[in-house]
């Protein structure tokens, strides 16, 4: 698939743009760019229209840097919604942060080809089924609502509800603009999904 935004170069940002890359390089991990130091992933298309971008990377800076979520409870929901929606650029660029925050292989894994994704932790546990009825029925039941409100509090919920919602944006958005992978990154691959997913 061809891209179907030519990525900006810096020295064609106007001063709306300038002011979104500024904010996107002050955050505790500036974001990635190609050698023309055009940006990758998400990041570009949020450039294009800088006022709604910047809300959004507001929101994924509060939710990455400033959110109640443990780490691990944060990347793994991530993965949940990259693997949902098939978002290579989502899975290429979060995976190896589930890693490190310790997530093991085997549920990186399970989550990549769409096995059941039963971690050990009762925190982590209850927010991927909430995830995952989230992601495919649109709700999430009360019992699992009940066990994700007892095992991440109030705002550990709505923030994951907020997570899902953030992520699954731009998995779409990517989409539709035919965002690619960085240039050398090995393919992510996702199972064929069957008639009834």
């Amino acid at each position: 698939m061809t891209r179907r935004l030519r990525p900006l170069l810096p020295a064609e940002l106007d001063d709306d743009q300038r002011a979104l890359l500024a904010a996107l390089d002050a955050r505790p991990r500036p974001v990635d760019r190609a050698a023309d130091g055009s940006l990758l992933g998400p990041f570009d298309a949020m450039l294009r229209a800088p006022r709604s971008g910047a809300a959004l990377q507001g929101v994924g800076a509060a939710l990455r840097y400033q959110g109640v979520l443990s780490d691990r409870v944060r990347e793994l929901a991530t993965l949940l919604v990259a693997a949902h929606h098939r978002a290579a650029f989502e899975w290429h660029a979060h995976a190896p942060l589930a890693r490190s925050v310790g997530l093991p292989d085997a549920l990186v894994e399970a989550v990549r080809v769409g096995d059941a994704v039963e971690p050990h932790d009762p925190a982590e546990r209850a927010a991927a089924t909430a995830v995952g009825q989230l992601l495919t029925t649109g709700d999430v039941d009360d019992a699992a609502w009940a066990e994700v409100v007892e095992r991440l509090g109030e705002p550990g919920a709505v923030e994951l509800t907020t997570l899902v919602g953030y992520y699954s944006l731009l998995a779409l958005q990517m989409r539709v603009l035919r965002v690619p992978l960085p240039d050398g990154a090995a393919p992510v691959e996702f199972p064929a999904r069957s008639m009834r997913d």
